[in-house]
C-alpha cells in the first residue's frame, strides 16, 4: 500500500518514535515539581522547547505547547483578539484558510480576503482589507489542499507598517522550515511533519498583546492549561529537528517526483485540470481535478489498487460541500484529487500511480456515463433538468447536450447541487465555451451555457 496523503498526517518519523519511548521511561514525572524525577521531566520539556524554538526561529520563552494545531489555533485567535478587544472586533483571513481559522474566525467580525487561480492572496489585497479597528489578521504559510505558498513576508510588512499583528499557520510549511516575514503569531501541528498527534506550537512574540481565553492556568505561561504530554512532546520536538536536517536535499527530490505528476497526468487522463501554483508551492504536494468523475468514487478505485490519497470533492465530505479552497479558487472541484507524499517517497511508486490512474479515472467516467464528443446541432436552445442529482452528474449531462445545440445556441443546466455553481463554470473555461451566468429557477438555480465552438 502507497501511502500519499502526508499533508493530512504524515507517517511517525522514526526519531519521534525513538524519543517517545525513551521519554515515556524518562518523562512522566510532573515537571513543576522539585524532587529528583520532576527535575528530569523539567530538562527534557526545557530541551524540547528550545529545539522547537530554534527551529520556529522564536525565544523559548514565546512558545506555548499545546493539545493539537487546532487548539493552537483557537488560543491563539482568541488570545490576540482578547488581547486587543480596544482596538476592535476586526479580524481578516484569506479565503483558503483552514477550517481551524475559519471556525475560530465566525465568533469576530471577518473580512475574507479573495485569492487567484493559484490559491494565493496578494500583499494589496490585506493592505486593502485593513480598518481602524482591525485586531489581528490571520494568514496560512501555505495551502493545505494544492501546496499554493503565500507572500507570508509582504503581507507581514504591510499588517506591521498598520500596527496589526499578523497570525501564521504554519502547519504544512513548519517541516520544511521557518517561515520568512515579521510575523506575530505562529501555530503548527506535529503530526503534520512526522510527530506524533495530539501536539501543537503556539509562538506569540513578545510586545504582542495577548489575553488567554478561559480560566488562567499555572502551566505553558497560562496560555494551554492542563498536564503537559511531556513524551509525546518530546517526541514532536526530535523529529521537527530530524525532519529540518533532511529537508533541503529531501525538498529536491519530492519536486522531482510532483513535478513529474504535475506534466503527466495531462497527457494520461483527457479532460483534467491541475491546480495550485506551478512553482511557489510546497515540495510533496499536488491537487488536479477530473471533469467527468465522481470524487468518492475515484478515491475508492485507486484505494483498491493500493493507493492512500484525498480529494476536496464535495461527494467526500460529510458537509456535501465542494472544498472551500477550490470554491474560492474558481477551479474544477469534482474528481479531484490531492497526492501528498511523505518524506522518503520512492520514485517507483510515483510511476506505479501514474500507471494506474488512467485505468481509474476511466472505469469511474464508464459507470457515470460520461459522454463521448458530439457534432450534430438541432435546437437553438436546450434545458437539461439535473435536479436532485449530485455533481459531476450535471456537468456530464451539460457535455452530451453542449453539442446538439449550434454555435451561439445556449443549454440552462436545472441544478440543485452547490458544486454545480463552481464546476459548470469550470467545465466552461476547459471546454471554450461561454458560461453566461446564473439564473433563479422554481427549484435550484440555471446555469445558462452558450456554445462557443
Amino acid at each position: 500500500m502507497s501511502y500519499l496523503d502526508a499533508a493530512s498526517s504524515a507517517p511517525l518519523h522514526p526519531v519521534a518514535r525513538q524519543a517517545l519511548l525513551a521519554s515515556l521511561d524518562e518523562g512522566w514525572a510532573d515537571p513543576s515539581r522539585l524532587y529528583r524525577e520532576g527535575r528530569r521531566a523539567r530538562l527534557l520539556l526545557d530541551a524540547a522547547r528550545e529545539a522547537a524554538a530554534e527551529a520556529v526561529g522564536c525565544r523559548p520563552d514565546e512558545l506555548t505547547f499545546t493539545s493539537s494545531g487546532t487548539r493552537a489555533v483557537h488560543s491563539g485567535i482568541a488570545g490576540a483578539m482578547g488581547g486587543r478587544r480596544r482596538v476592535g472586533r476586526h479580524l481578516i483571513v484569506s479565503a483558503v484558510e483552514h477550517s481551524s481559522v475559519l471556525h475560530s474566525a465566525e465568533l469576530f467580525e471577518v473580512t475574507e480576503v479573495p485569492v487567484d487561480r493559484t490559491g494565493a492572496v496578494s500583499a494589496r489585497s490585506y493592505a486593502d482589507a485593513l480598518r481602524p479597528d482591525t485586531a489581528l489578521a490571520c494568514l496560512q504559510s501555505a495551502n493545505h489542499e494544492v501546496g499554493t505558498v503565500q507572500p507570508v513576508a509582504e503581507v507581514a510588512a504591510v499588517c506591521r507598517e498598520a500596527g496589526v499583528p499578523l497570525l501564521v499557520d504554519a502547519a504544512q510549511s513548519l517541516g520544511w522550515g521557518p517561515v520568512e516575514g515579521d510575523w506575530s503569531l505562529l501555530t503548527a501541528s506535529a503530526h503534520k511533519w512526522g510527530g506524533p498527534s495530539g501536539v501543537g506550537l503556539l509562538a506569540v512574540r513578545k510586545g504582542v498583546r495577548f489575553s488567554p481565553p478561559g480560566p488562567s492556568d499555572e502551566r505553558e505561561s497560562g496560555r494551554a492549561p492542563g498536564f503537559e504530554n511531556l513524551p509525546a512532546i518530546v517526541a514532536a520536538a526530535a523529529s521537527l529537528r530530524a525532519v529540518r536536517a533532511e529537508a533541503e536535499q529531501e525538498a529536491v527530490r519530492l519536486r522531482e517526483l510532483t513535478a513529474r505528476i504535475r506534466s503527466r497526468v495531462p497527457r494520461l487522463v483527457p479532460d483534467v485540470d491541475v491546480v495550485g501554483d506551478p512553482e511557489r508551492r510546497l515540495p510533496g504536494i499536488v491537487t488536479f481535478s477530473c471533469l467527468y468523475v465522481d470524487g468518492e468514487t475515484l478515491l475508492h478505485e485507486l484505494d483498491r489498487a493500493g493507493f492512500s490519497v484525498s480529494s476536496g470533492s464535495s461527494c467526500t465530505s460529510s458537509t456535501l460541500t465542494p472544498s472551500h479552497v477550490l470554491k474560492a479558487m474558481g477551479v474544477l472541484s469534482e474528481g479531484n484529487v490531492r497526492v501528498s507524499l511523505p518524506f522518503g517517497a520512492i520514485s517507483e511508486e510515483v510511476d506505479r500511480f501514474l500507471e494506474v490512474l488512467p485505468g481509474a479515472v476511466a472505469a469511474v467516467r464508464e459507470k457515470l456515463g460520461a459522454p463521448a464528443p458530439a457534432t450534430e446541432a438541432h435546437e437553438d436552445s436546450l434545458v437539461v433538468d439535473a435536479l436532485g442529482k449530485r455533481c459531476p452528474i450535471p456537468v456530464i449531462e451539460l457535455a452530451k447536450v453542449i453539442g446538439d445545440v449550434p454555435v451561439g445556441g445556449t443549454v440552462r443546466v436545472l441544478s440543485d447541487d452547490e458544486a454545480a455553481r463552481l464546476d459548470i463554470p469550470a467545465w466552461c473555461e476547459m471546454r471554450e465555451q461561454e458560461y453566461v451566468g446564473e439564473e433563479p429557477a422554481d427549484q435550484g438555480s440555471a446555469y445558462v451555457v452558450r456554445r462557443v465552438s
